[in-house]
């Protein structure tokens, strides 16, 4: 379904986020509008669907049910009953992803996705297909809406897109390069079960791409990818490999030194080895990968330092929110003091790779525990450093600065999402840079010209 085909008809936005206001930008002429929360709708979010008519609580699945066409936000799992029970009433339901894939699935889109790294892995993509003289256009869940690019002003050679497990779930066709970084539990209250989360990344592969581009180190996607996808891997010899002293080589030789960039990391250097082999994937990859990646932005919250004070640094990495992207992070700042902020949503998560990687560091002073989850992962953490919970983040930063007896990194590395205490890992990192700089810091900006960092 074409996004032209919703003109004339009466259709419902299930959800009143960012991406069901750019469906509403991108509907010309249809006979109704009908926006639909499970809560009431404030006036912000009001004000972003003119002349919409709004249903909540109860209300809302009989207005949704009266429409033609449904358009189910990411933040609705769709394996809610009330999604069944729509899907059983009457209405189509879609996506905006798909609505934007039926008008251009067929051109060159190279489609990013995996548990963590997916948001920089196609900012890198991006990066490098533009050197290569591509006019690219970078959308999705990176925080640009697909449909706000429906009609560009000019056509792009390529697309990159970032695309979410949300995203994907009923996905009903693949880009021509899929890329898929890495496989973690994670998001089970939406997909139900990790079995089901693993099977909704891989529809990312199920509709025929030319190429899916795949990690080699990840054992448990190359062995659920189909097999009838041809692939390309990175991470292994023969491929773009990261063997882990801030470099990205291919049979022998250096292609890219991320020491010369703010990209800190083995796992950022694997996110290169997969933008690399995407771009080479899509014939774009540039004749100087060092000169492409030498001037990339790190994206904000991914191991950012974002103040400091005399010999103390604070590094923002809300976007961690699973053990495996904490333990990226420890290892990333291996060699000097840390103090480890850990902690929030509850989704299950195995603390036991976190509390190795503590012990691995050596120099981990204090691990400050945040609810919900701190006391578990301050249990798993154990002996391997001292260990004490706060009550709320601006307590945790004081404690975290103050372990570290004037020199070291004070880390934010949840391990956990935000939701419960913040609206997003956004406002997270936010708070934290606002706690940082209560105690006295500046802002990196001001502190010296301190890189920021991923």
């Amino acid at each position: 379904m074409r996004v032209s085909e919703l003109e004339g008809r009466r259709v419902g936005l299930w959800g009143a986020g960012r991406e069901a206001a750019s469906v509403a930008r991108a509907l010309t002429r249809p006979a109704g509008l009908v926006v639909a929360t499970d809560a009431p709708a404030d006036a912000a979010a009001r004000a972003a669907f003119p002349g919409a008519e709004f249903a909540d609580g109860p209300g809302a699945w009989r207005a949704l049910a009266g429409c033609d066409v449904v358009v189910r936000s990411p933040g609705i799992s769709r394996y809610r009953d009330d999604v069944r029970a729509l899907a059983a009433a009457g209405p189509v339901l879609t996506t905006a992803t798909n609505l934007w894939f039926a008008e251009h699935g067929d051109e060159l889109v190279i489609g990013v996705t995996g548990t963590k790294g997916k948001s920089t892995t196609a900012a890198l993509v991006h990066r490098l297909v533009t050197a290569a003289g591509a006019h690219a256009e970078l959308a999705g869940n990176i925080g640009r809406p697909l449909l706000d690019v429906l009609r560009p002003a000019t056509a792009p050679d390529a697309w990159v897109v970032e695309l979410s497990s949300y995203q994907l779930a009923d996905l009903d066709r693949s880009p021509r390069v899929a890329v898929v970084v890495n496989l973690y539990r994670e998001h089970l209250d939406w997909h139900g079960s990790e079995a089901r989360y693993v099977a909704d990344k891989l529809n990312l592969l199920a509709h025929g791409p030319r190429v899916a581009v795949l990690n080699g180190r990840d054992e448990r996607l190359l062995a659920r990818a189909p097999a009838d996808v041809p692939r390309v891997l990175f991470g292994v010899p023969g491929g773009y490999d990261a063997p882990g002293d801030g470099t990205v080589v291919r049979d022998g030789a250096v292609v890219a030194d991320l020491r010369a960039t703010s990209l800190l990391g083995e796992h950022n250097a694997l996110n290169a080895a997969a933008a690399l082999t995407a771009a080479e994937a899509a014939g774009l990859r540039p004749a100087d990968p060092q000169a492409a990646l030498a001037g990339f932005v790190p994206l904000p919250h991914r191991l950012q330092a974002v103040a400091r004070d005399g010999g103390v640094t604070f590094v923002d990495d809300s976007i961690s929110t699973t053990p495996e992207s904490g333990v990226a992070a420890l290892r990333a700042l291996a060699g000097g003091p840390v103090a480890l902020i850990v902690g929030g949503q509850d989704r299950g998560q195995d603390y036991a790779p976190l509390a190795a990687a503590v012990a691995e560091h050596g120099a981990v002073r204090a691990a400050i525990g945040l609810p919900a989850t701190g006391e578990r992962a301050l249990a798993a953490i154990g002996a391997a450093a001292p260990t004490r919970m706060a009550g709320d983040l601006d307590e945790a930063v004081a404690a975290a600065r103050a372990a570290l007896d004037g020199a070291g990194t004070v880390l934010l590395s949840p391990a956990a999402p935000s939701y419960g205490w913040f609206r997003d890992f956004e406002e997270r990192g936010e708070r934290f840079l606002a706690a940082a700089l209560a105690t006295g810091a500046r802002p990196v900006g001001e502190a010296g010209g301190v890189p920021q960092r991923r």
